[in-house]
Parts: C-alpha cells; sequence; structure tokens
C-alpha cells in the first residue's frame, strides 16, 4: 500500500517536478474515489432522517421491549432499503488513506546518519528519488514540505509564519466545510452545544496538524477545498425544492414534535392490555368457604365451639 501510494506522488511529481502540485493531485483523486461513497452516505442519511417519525413511534410501541424495538427497526431499515451504517463509510475509506500518506510522507523524507533524505517506498530509478536522494529539504513554492510546522517555527519564528498562516487556512476551510453542512440541517436530538461542537471540532482537528509535515498539511487543504465542492454540489442536489433534503428536513420536524410531547401509552400497549381484559363484569371469588357450607372436596365444615372462638 506504502509503495502504490509513494507510486502515485512519483507519477503526479514527473509531470511538472512540483512536490505541492504532486500532493494536490493525489489528494483531488482520493477525493475523487470517495465522492460516490460521500453521495451515497448523504443519501442513506436523509432517507434515515425521513423515517424519524415512524422509528419514533416504534420507540412508543416497544419502549419496554429492547429485543422487539431492534427486531422492528431492522424491519423497517429493510422495507426502506436502508443501512444504518452507510454514513460512516466516508471516515471508515479515508482513516486508512490518512495512515499511507504519513507513513509515505514520513518514509520518503527518512534521513541517514548525516541528516540527507533516503527515501522509502519509491522506485529509485524515478524522478523523484532523485531529487530527494541526497537532499536536506523538501522545497516546493519556497516552503519545506518534510518539516512540521511546529518545527519550524520553533528554529525561526519569523520565517516559520508561513507554515502558522497554512494551518490558519486549513483550519478556515474546515470550518466553512462544516458550516455548509450545519445551515442546511441538523440532527433532531442535537442541543445547540452539540452542535456548536460539531461545528468547532474541525478547526481544533486542523490545529493538530501543527505537528504533521507540512506536505501532508498541503495534502488537508486541498482536500478541504474539494469537500466544499462537494458540499455545494450536495446541497444543490438534495436540498432544492421538493428534494430528499427538504423531505427528511420535514420529517425531522415532525419527529421532534413527537419528542417533545409528553409520552403516553401507545396503541398498541392499549390493545394488548383491553385484549387481556374479559368482556364481562367482573366476579369476586370467595376464598374461603361459607359457614355450613361444603367444601370444595364435599366434607361439611365443622362448627368451631365457642370455648376456642378467638376474642
Amino acid at each position: 500500500m506504502f509503495q502504490a501510494a509513494a507510486w502515485l506522488i512519483d507519477t503526479f511529481y514527473a509531470w511538472v517536478n512540483d512536490y505541492t502540485f504532486a500532493l494536490s493531485m493525489v489528494a483531488i483523486a482520493i477525493m475523487l474515489l470517495i465522492t460516490p461513497l460521500t453521495l451515497k452516505s448523504t443519501k442513506g442519511m436523509l432517507q434515515m432522517q425521513r423515517l424519524q417519525p415512524e422509528m419514533r413511534r416504534i420507540q412508543l410501541d416497544f419502549k419496554g421491549d429492547r429485543q422487539r424495538l431492534n427486531e422492528e427497526m431492522m424491519k423497517l431499515y429493510q422495507e426502506h432499503k436502508i443501512n444504518p451504517l452507510s454514513s460512516c463509510l466516508p471516515l471508515l475509506a479515508q482513516m486508512p488513506v490518512f495512515i499511507i500518506m504519513f507513513r509515505v510522507l514520513t518514509g520518503m523524507t527518512k534521513r541517514d546518519d548525516v541528516g540527507l533524505f533516503d527515501p522509502q517506498y519509491i522506485d529509485k530509478g524515478s524522478d523523484l528519488y532523485a531529487s530527494l536522494k541526497g537532499a536536506r529539504e523538501m522545497l516546493s513554492l519556497g516552503i519545506d514540505l518534510a518539516v512540521t510546522p511546529a518545527n519550524a517555527m520553533g528554529q525561526d519564528f519569523v520565517g516559520g509564519l508561513p507554515y502558522a498562516f497554512l494551518i490558519v487556512v486549513l483550519g478556515g476551510l474546515f470550518w466553512v466545510q462544516q458550516k455548509m453542512v450545519a445551515n442546511r440541517a441538523s440532527a433532531p436530538t442535537m442541543s445547540p452545544v452539540q452542535a456548536k461542537v460539531m461545528q468547532y471540532l474541525p478547526v481544533v482537528f486542523a490545529i493538530f496538524q501543527v505537528f504533521l509535515p507540512t506536505g501532508l498539511v498541503v495534502y488537508y487543504m486541498v482536500q478541504a477545498i474539494v469537500r466544499i465542492l462537494q458540499q455545494w454540489y450536495i446541497t444543490r442536489r438534495f436540498y432544492g425544492e421538493g428534494g430528499l433534503g427538504q423531505l427528511a428536513q420535514e420529517a425531522s420536524a415532525k419527529a421532534r414534535e413527537l419528542a417533545g410531547k409528553p409520552e403516553e401509552k401507545s396503541s398498541k400497549q392499549k390493545d394488548e392490555r383491553a385484549q387481556a381484559q374479559p368482556d364481562g363484569p367482573i366476579q369476586s371469588k370467595r376464598v374461603t368457604p361459607s359457614k355450613n357450607r361444603p367444601t370444595p372436596s364435599g366434607r361439611p365444615v365443622r362448627p368451631v365451639p365457642p370455648s376456642k372462638r378467638k376474642k
């Protein structure tokens, strides 16, 4: 996997001999591969939002029966052909990519005993290997992509300002992307505090990029730009007049109304209780036989002598 990713970087690098261009093209290529998963997960998420009123009713009907609740939920998903885990597919696909890109970038800029690059995972006959072998910096547009922003600012604060600027731009791109998602719709059970946390969490993630190679920061910047374009397309495709997104928002509003009402006994529970009760009048049963009447065994009850009666 590492050699395949390094080969992809080397292929793009051979076109213009620029590291930033090569990493940017890799980011775009990966995002194009993930885009179908993103669209599928978005559609599945909106379809689940449309089912929220029915899901809420099922939760009320089978509140005390966890097994029956899960069975009815699965029937609902199967009836509408929805996979509740589809929204996790893009995230699950990106995590291995992040690990691979981190290992490849650190491997390409691995240093020997004297501090020179000894590239790993790259074909020794490639242009990328020739440009990195024996070098001390991975320069592109005046920035060393092999150093982390934290180290660059630690060695020379003024010289490290361009690296800090990249982090600020990355955080701004993450914020814009999350803002686009938050403006479209919010989960019916999400509180305003949770919405704010979800909005600013990507910005916090951008801050941690100061400890990663700058080449990875450039990679994420390009990916963030592509994601913004993706969100713009998703908004136009799904959230137009009469679109799936609008129907999902209306269903979410209805589910919020159901969640806000006091919980009552469901109609199903009422029917079961009515069926359990007899239709005729309630008849009382004597626990002990009356005096001087035969017992169920057919023997008469002997009277208690006055001397043995309780006072």
